[in-house]
């Protein structure tokens, strides 16, 4: 994965917010040609970088900067193609197990200062950098543990022979992966860190120091270079003068500055003065009036991206430094109610997700990126119909009770209904009444302090939830926190015992290959990755007595283990595999584990950034759908994009996916 922040909708680096790809890698599309170009690109950058260690980090907040650093051996294009990047040309063997790459020659890795280094990028570097992987312990093995063959049992310590693993440099321009079984999506994960080339001379040479966040901690073949990194300050790219492709680098520096959030309209105050490039706007700001006064015809909604927001319930909560319960029987109550499926019930359609996403792009847009599924409901298809609409029929059939008039579709607030939210708060409630479970319910939810858009929306979920169920059952109690203890109790959080909540926001998942598993593997009660968020460890991270099995067990995980394992063993029949993950969204859908909110991006913004001439892809390190930090490709006007030209060129874009898709 990305393990997305969900802070990220409120300053997030817009890229797409007028779009993403065009019809060619030059000039984009939508008549963009007399705009004028600009050769910088600058905004503003919410998170940190924690690590430039591409194989290791799973945070889409580091990885949104060394997507611009380093390349890998496939790319996604403007139209959404998976094109060459450092590989020229592959072969797979017949029995789809073995794929041999031939490495683009002449590509050389440069220093911080686009200094050549003395080395071309090699076959080898991809051995070098999997077998580092695994010495750090990757947050991102999961994507190829199970793929690459033998690498499993290296992993586990059953050999320390790393050449029975299936990686092997043939010769210094030919790469060959064997693999356990057939997977279709493998060319997609070529487009994540872990399978991203480092030299061995420069590994060695820099240890531990390797990918520390700073410039000099790794070298580059991508299109830029890190200038400069001061953390909450600025982070500045330049252009890398030795690129390979260089003709799709239309800009030649990036930079990002600071923003805690604090003040919604200073984005816009700062686009107009001529400071960033283009301006995420808020409809419910106080200075909306003025975009609309003098952009009023320049305000663009970006298309939803391929990653998941959600609400996440904390099952085994263990840390209470960020807390309104007075007493142990209050925390003891709250953990009750949650484990309860009825109250997860109630609570789902207690919540206005319409509501609460209005606060960050106003009623107009509420709806549009809505999502009430973990998996986007048109990320694959099952015999011709959307995955989402195969999950909603297998959900009505197993629970019509509860779910027979939901509508899992995008764009809709599919759970919401008061008058199912208080028939299943009244069976909960008799249920752990019966417990010896006293109310109120008090839900800590943490917020960071100086996010006004993301505290205007847990009002409104707490408004929508204790109106519905009534402030004398349900009381959720938002806990505002300094930036770094936000970040510590939620997002940042490595294991069960640091997440300090009861219900969070915080964070979402996107893609890593383009394969339902990459979203519903992160719920598996062995490996999950985003188990953390539900205050429960997984067994590859667990150290010492896992607290949270008696969680897991009441919550019946190893049924959906069992659903994900039917799934993944399906390797000759994707019709077959997607309907056996879809029974494995159902199971998320009737069990509430956890409730999906919105998809990424579709928020309204000014740019001047080119309609659609940014990277398009759900999957893979930078990409969001229509991109989220990456700047290969992107062009920049010297005006702002009005809703005419974006919509012209989205009609072109679309019409030349299309296009595509037929060819293939």
């Amino acid at each position: 994965m990305k393990k997305v922040l969900g802070s990220l909708f409120v300053t997030a680096i817009v890229l797409s917010a007028c779009g993403g790809g065009g019809n060619s890698s030059k000039g984009g599309s939508g008549d963009s040609g007399d705009k004028g170009a600009a050769s910088e690109y600058n905004y503003v950058f919410k998170t940190d970088i924690e690590t430039l260690d591409y194989t290791f980090s799973q945070r889409q907040s580091n990885s949104i900067h060394y997507s611009n650093f380093v390349d890998g051996l496939y790319e996604w294009d403007p139209e959404g193609n998976l094109v060459p990047a450092l590989a020229e040309s592959y072969e797979v063997s017949e029995d789809g197990l073995t794929y041999t790459y031939k490495i683009r020659e002449g590509v050389p890795w440069v220093d911080a200062e686009g200094n050549e280094y003395g080395a071309d990028v090699t076959a080898n570097d991809w051995v070098t950098a999997l077998k580092h992987a695994v010495e750090k312990k990757s947050e991102t093995l999961y994507i190829v543990a199970d793929s690459i063959k033998g690498l499993s049992d290296y992993i586990a310590g059953k050999t320390d022979d790393f050449s029975t693993v299936g990686v092997k440099a043939v010769d210094d321009y030919t790469l060959e992966y064997t693999l356990n079984a057939p997977e279709t999506y493998w060319p997609s994960k070529l487009t994540y860190g872990i399978l991203y080339p480092i030299n061995e001379e420069f590994l060695n040479e820099k240890g531990d120091d390797f990918g520390l966040p700073e410039p000099d901690s790794i070298l580059y073949n991508g299109p830029f270079l890190l200038a400069s990194n001061t953390a909450k300050s600025s982070i500045e790219y330049t252009k890398n003068e030795s690129y390979w492709d260089p003709d799709n680098v239309n800009i030649d520096s990036v930079k990002l500055t600071y923003n805690d959030g604090s003040d919604p309209d200073w984005l816009y105050k700062q686009y107009q003065a001529g400071d960033l490039t283009e301006a995420r706007v808020y409809p419910n700001s106080a200075g909306y009036k003025d975009v609309q006064a003098e952009n009023g015809d320049n305000v663009n909604f970006a298309l939803p991206g391929s990653s998941t927001f959600n609400m996440t319930f904390n099952f085994n909560r263990q840390a209470y430094e960020h807390t309104s319960k007075e007493t142990d029987k209050q925390k003891e109550d709250t953990q009750k109610a949650i484990m309860n499926l009825n109250f997860r019930k109630a609570f789902q359609f207690a919540f206005n997700k319409t509501a609460y996403r209005a606060q960050s792009v106003g009623d107009d847009g509420a709806a549009a990126a809505l999502r009430n599924t973990l998996v986007p409901t048109d990320f694959v298809t099952i015999d011709g119909k959307d995955f989402g609409a195969v999950v909603q029929e297998k959900v009505q059939a197993a629970d019509a009770e509860a779910f027979g008039d939901i509508n899992l579709a995008q764009g809709q607030d599919g759970t919401y209904n008061v008058d199912k939210a208080k028939e299943y708060f009244a069976k909960a409630k008799a249920e752990l009444e019966a417990e010896g479970v006293e109310f109120p319910i008090h839900l800590d939810l943490p917020e960071q302090e100086t996010a006004e858009v993301l505290v205007n929306a847990d009002k409104s979920m707490k408004q929508s939830v204790e109106d519905a169920l009534g402030k004398e059952n349900v009381v959720i109690d938002i806990q505002l926190l300094n930036e770094d203890a936000y970040y510590a109790a939620t997002y940042q959080a490595t294991s069960s015992a640091a997440t300090d909540y009861d219900i969070s926001t915080a964070s979402g998942w996107g893609p890593d290959y383009m394969d339902p598993s990459s979203y519903l593997n992160i719920y598996n009660s062995h490996s999950g990755d985003m188990l953390t968020t539900l205050g429960l460890d997984a067994d590859t991270t667990l150290e010492g007595e896992d607290t949270g099995k008696a969680a897991k067990e009441a919550l019946k995980l190893s049924e959906y283990d069992a659903l994900l394992d039917k799934a993944s063993a399906i390797t000759d029949d994707v019709n077959k595999r997607y309907d056996a993950y879809a029974d494995a969204e159902a199971w998320l859908v009737e069990n509430v584990i956890q409730v999906p909110i919105f998809a990424s991006q579709g928020f309204p913004s000014v740019s001047n950034v080119v309609p659609f001439s940014t990277a398009f892809g759900y999957s893979g390190l930078g990409y969001d759908g229509l991109g989220l930090g990456r700047y290969k490709y992107m062009e920049v006007q010297d005006e702002a994009v009005s809703q005419d030209q974006w919509t012209k060129a989205h009609d072109e874009w679309s019409k030349a996916r299309e296009e595509a898709a037929k060819a293939e």
